[in-house]
Formats: C-alpha cells, sequence, structure tokens
C-alpha cells in the first residue's frame, strides 16, 4: 500500500471509529429515551416533549463555575435555529439551509457535512431555516425548504433516499425537524401564507415510499367541511410547521396547526376554518384522526396553533390522569385530556383581550377589536414556536412570552394565484426588528408600545393555571426552554444572554452573552461523565459543561 492510500485509509479509520461505537436507535430507544439522558434522541427530547434532562452533574449550587468547551460556526448566515441530536457521544445538527452536520459531541470537532441544495423555487415564508433532525437505526432524516424529505447515512454522510413531499413552487416547504414514530418518518408542511392545503404525512423509513397522509382541512365527503364557505377550504391553509408529539400507550401522534387561509380577512373564509388553529390527535399506523380540539376559531389574528403538545401523567382534580399542556400563541394556558380531546382548564399567561374568556368547552368568547384598535397578543402571539418546557420535578410548565399588541386593519379581498401570497390584507405589529410573517405592516415605537414590548419566562401551575413566578426581560425572548432535574431552567433571549435560572423561585443564577440572538432551544448531554449545556446563539453553537 503507498503513502497516500495508506494516509486515506487512516483518515477514514479515524473517521468511522466513533460512529462504530455507538449502538444503532431503535424505536425501544426512542420510546424510552428518558432512560438515557446521556443522549438527546429526538427534537424536544423524547416523545413528551417536555424538554427536560435527567442529567444532575449541573445544579442550583454549581451552574455558576458553568464554562465554555466549545463553539461551532455555522457556514450559513440565515437563521440558526437548530435543536441538535445527541447519540452516544456523536452531535447531529443541521444549518441553514439544509446542510447536516456530525460533530463529536465533547469537542465539536466536524466529522462530516452533508449538503442538500434546494431547488430555486422554494419559497418559505419566514426565513431559509431548518430546526433540526431525526434518526431511526443509522440513518438521519431532514425535511427540506423545497419540500422534501432526506435520509442520509448517519456514518459518514451520503445520501440514501429523498423523496418529494409538496411542490415547493407551490408555497409548500418544510422548516421543522421529522418525528420518528415505530418504522415511519412523520412530517408536516409549512405554506400557510400561500394559501395552500396543509397536511401530515408518514414515509416508511427504508424506503421513503408514503405511508399515510391526513389533510388538516377537511374534503367535502370529511367531517368539519361545513365549516368553510363553498369552496374557501381549497385553499385554506393550516400548515403544520412544528414538530409533533407521540404517546405510545395510546398510539396518537398529536401535531399543531396554522392559521386559516387567507389570514387577515375573515369574511372571505365564514365558519370555524377546521381544522385550523388547532391540535390534531392521530392514529400513528394509519393517519386517521381521533379527535380535535380547534384554539382559536374563524381566527382574524393569524394565532398559528403549531406549538409543541408538552404531555404529562400527572394526577387532575385527585385523579391520575393523561394530560396534555399548551402554551396557545392567541396567549391562553390550556390543559386538555390527551386520550378524548376533553377540555379541563384554560387561562390567559399574558394580557388578552380579543377574548373576554373561555367557555366551558374551551371556546373564545369574543370580543371583537375594531379596525385600528391596539388587539392583545400581538402578531407574535403571547407565545410562538418556541420550545416551552415541563418538570415533573416543579410540577411547573415553563414558556418564553410577548408582552405586546397588534392594530388591526380592514381585510382586503385575495385572489388566490399559485405560488404567491394569500394573506388578503396586514396587520401592524409595534416591535421594530420583529419577524413579520405574512408581510403585515409595522408600527413606529411609541411611548404607550415601549411599555409593553418585552418578553421573559412565565413559570405555570397547570393544576390552576396560575403564574408562579415571571422572569422580565428587556427585549421580547424567542427562546426555547430547557429544565432539568436539579431544578434549572435554562434559557435565551433576543438580546444575546443565555441564563440559567432557579426553576422553582425564577431567580437569576448565571448568565453570560453570546453576543448573537438566540431563537433556538438548548439541550443537555453526556459524554465521558461529564454534562454539557448547548444553545444556538447568532450562527454559532455554544457547549458549555463545569470547570475543571
Amino acid at each position: 500500500m503507498n503513502l497516500s492510500r495508506r494516509m486515506s485509509f487512516f483518515l477514514l479509520l479515524a473517521l468511522l471509529i466513533p460512529f462504530a461505537a455507538r449502538a444503532q436507535v431503535t424505536p425501544e430507544r426512542l420510546q424510552h429515551a428518558n432512560d438515557e439522558p446521556q443522549n438527546w434522541l429526538t427534537y424536544s427530547g423524547g416523545y413528551t416533549s417536555q424538554r427536560h434532562s435527567l442529567l444532575k452533574q449541573v445544579d442550583t449550587a454549581n451552574v455558576k463555575n458553568l464554562e465554555l468547551k466549545w463553539v461551532f460556526q455555522a457556514q450559513s448566515l440565515q437563521k440558526f435555529e437548530t435543536t441538535p441530536l445527541v447519540v452516544d457521544g456523536i452531535m447531529y445538527l443541521t444549518q441553514s439551509p439544509n446542510d447536516i452536520v456530525a460533530l463529536d459531541a465533547k469537542t465539536g470537532r466536524a466529522f462530516w457535512v452533508y449538503h442538500y441544495t434546494p431547488s430555486p423555487s422554494a419559497r418559505p415564508c419566514c426565513g431559509v431555516v431548518n430546526r433540526g433532525l431525526a434518526i431511526l437505526g443509522d440513518t438521519l432524516y431532514m425535511a427540506t425548504v423545497d419540500a422534501h424529505l432526506v435520509a442520509v447515512d448517519d456514518k459518514d454522510g451520503h445520501a440514501l433516499w429523498s423523496v418529494k413531499v409538496a411542490d415547493p413552487a407551490a408555497g409548500y416547504a418544510m422548516t421543522m425537524a421529522p418525528l420518528v414514530v415505530k418504522d415511519k418518518v412523520i412530517v408536516g408542511v409549512a405554506g400557510g401564507e400561500y394559501g395552500i392545503r396543509g397536511f401530515i404525512a408518514a414515509y416508511e423509513a427504508r424506503t421513503g415510499k408514503e405511508e399515510w397522509k391526513s389533510y388538516t382541512i377537511p374534503d367535502a365527503d370529511q367531517p368539519g367541511h361545513d365549516s368553510w364557505r363553498g369552496l374557501d377550504w381549497e385553499h385554506g391553509g393550516a400548515a403544520v410547521w412544528m414538530t409533533g408529539s407521540y404517546d405510545p400507550d395510546l398510539n396518537l401522534t398529536y401535531w399543531g396547526t396554522g392559521n386559516p387561509g387567507p389570514d387577515f380577512n375573515p369574511s372571505q373564509r365564514l365558519g370555524d376554518n377546521l381544522y385550523s388553529d388547532s391540535v390534531l390527535a392521530l392514529d400513528a399506523d394509519t393517519g386517521k384522526m381521533k379527535w380535535y380540539f380547534q384554539f382559536s376559531p374563524h381566527d382574524p389574528y393569524d394565532y398559528d396553533s403549531v406549538q409543541v403538545p408538552v404531555l404529562a401523567n400527572t394526577n387532575w382534580n385527585g385523579s391520575p390522569r393523561k394530560l396534555m399542556f399548551w402554551g396557545n400563541r392567541n396567549g391562553f394556558f390550556y390543559v386538555l385530556d390527551r386520550s378524548t380531546g376533553k377540555f379541563l382548564s384554560g387561562k390567559p399567561f399574558v394580557k388578552v383581550n380579543w377574548a373576554s374568556g373561555l367557555d366551558a368547552n374551551g371556546r373564545p368568547m369574543i370580543t371583537p377589536q375594531p379596525a385600528g384598535v391596539p388587539t392583545f397578543p400581538g402578531i407574535q402571539g403571547g407565545t410562538n414556536w418556541y420550545s416551552p418546557s415541563f418538570s415533573p420535578s416543579t410540577g411547573l410548565f415553563y414558556l418564553s412570552t410577548w408582552e405586546d399588541y397588534s392594530t388591526i386593519f380592514e381585510g382586503t379581498e385575495a385572489e388566490f394565484k399559485e405560488g404567491t401570497r394569500f394573506t388578503g390584507g396586514a396587520n401592524a405589529a409595534p416591535i421594530l426588528g420583529a419577524d413579520n410573517p405574512g408581510g403585515q405592516r409595522q408600527s413606529p415605537v411609541n411611548t404607550y408600545t415601549e411599555a409593553l414590548a418585552h418578553g421573559g419566562v412565565v413559570a405555570i401551575d397547570p393544576a390552576t393555571g396560575e403564574k408562579k413566578w415571571h422572569f422580565e426581560m428587556h427585549d421580547v425572548n424567542s427562546s426555547g426552554i430547557l429544565t432539568t432535574a436539579t431544578d434549572l431552567l435554562f434559557v435565551g433571549g433576543r438580546e444575546g444572554y443565555f441564563q440559567a435560572l432557579d426553576a422553582r423561585t425564577g431567580a437569576l443564577l448565571w448568565k453570560q452573552s453570546l453576543g448573537g440572538e438566540i431563537i433556538a432551544a438548548p439541550i443537555s448531554f453526556q459524554v465521558d461523565g461529564k454534562q454539557y449545556i448547548t444553545i444556538a446563539s447568532g450562527n454559532s453553537l455554544f457547549a458549555f459543561a463545569l470547570r475543571e
């Protein structure tokens, strides 16, 4: 063997050794992700989507000793919203638009990069972003901004298959992390601002063959179709652009749906507009809908209900119950029975004036705001897609909040033209620099706005819906949240700070300036006995661990 071949052989061997040491990710491992807290096997950490780590090395006493261990610089200037996966010491993450990167989770050293070039016809409404991956066996799965699902070998990054999920030229896109359930990879489509008809679809993990497709807007022969007038349903939106959850005991997978179309002219789509702004419970094997709950019927405010469903088995009124917690963009915190979809409670967690409350069935009691009058919460909602957390240790639900409003203008008649925006007008967000999907206008900042446009973290007692504490930030907060078994809460912010709070009291325990906006969620994992916490900020991923 000549020198060059020998060098190539040893380089390949060095690449493959770390991957040879890790076991395949089986459906059983995914189902019992809590049994291996050293890893982070799904977008939300596990099927319950609690984003709660059971690692205990970093606690409230020593968190002040966290220090930076390594930084990965993304090769993209697009928004960096990724949640990495960690499998037996290997980290997998995405960088915009659709690259997959494999790293040494201990050092941040890159092993390989898979590059996917989206079609020029891709037109995601709100940034060329990707939020993460799914894994099964030794295969990684990525949804792309041009509405493809791609399978990649996790050892060296070579492509295995790619399937077209929908037509990007018609406005369909995918920005979410897929969810693997059993032998299927489940995804949803974005594009609600383009008059698409939303759907959730499952693909055979080995081949990419479509197994089932469940539309979020019912056809003429389906229940709920009469909630639309005439042919309005054909371009009704209800996109699905965030990752769902799964209950293996019930074999139900739960997904939130986005706004109806056109967004801002509700008079053009009379009725409740099912199943927009809803949570759908689907049979994981067939895609058949078992139940639904609609949070914002006939939504005129663009209150997408794509927030991640958080599942918990806990007591309700003294009896064990399978619950779902949901901090909704419309400003209300909900508790549902996830077996049946029954509404159990709902209370506002920010200022709300579009509804005076919720009735006994959870339907909002509307208080319409005239055109030009501030509506609370605003276009971004009381919260948005930012991942919440539930701590079984404290029994509290945590979410990032926006305290702001929007000014509603009269809608305009929207003419549907495939591949162009189908919003029916605009509404004005007062926060300068805020991402404004749907093309709405911004109002100039005034003293009224400055007093209200801020955010933070809220801790809610699900049993009562009451806020236990509120950690305020100067700016609005677009960060996801991580809690730990040692009663820590990690959260970022638009100002670039990464912070650790006491999860029981909200007290600030540790703070670092990372210099870039944080619009992702933290994770925690362990390698060689050391616990790490990572967060994406700006265009970099930062990894922290305790000082030696």
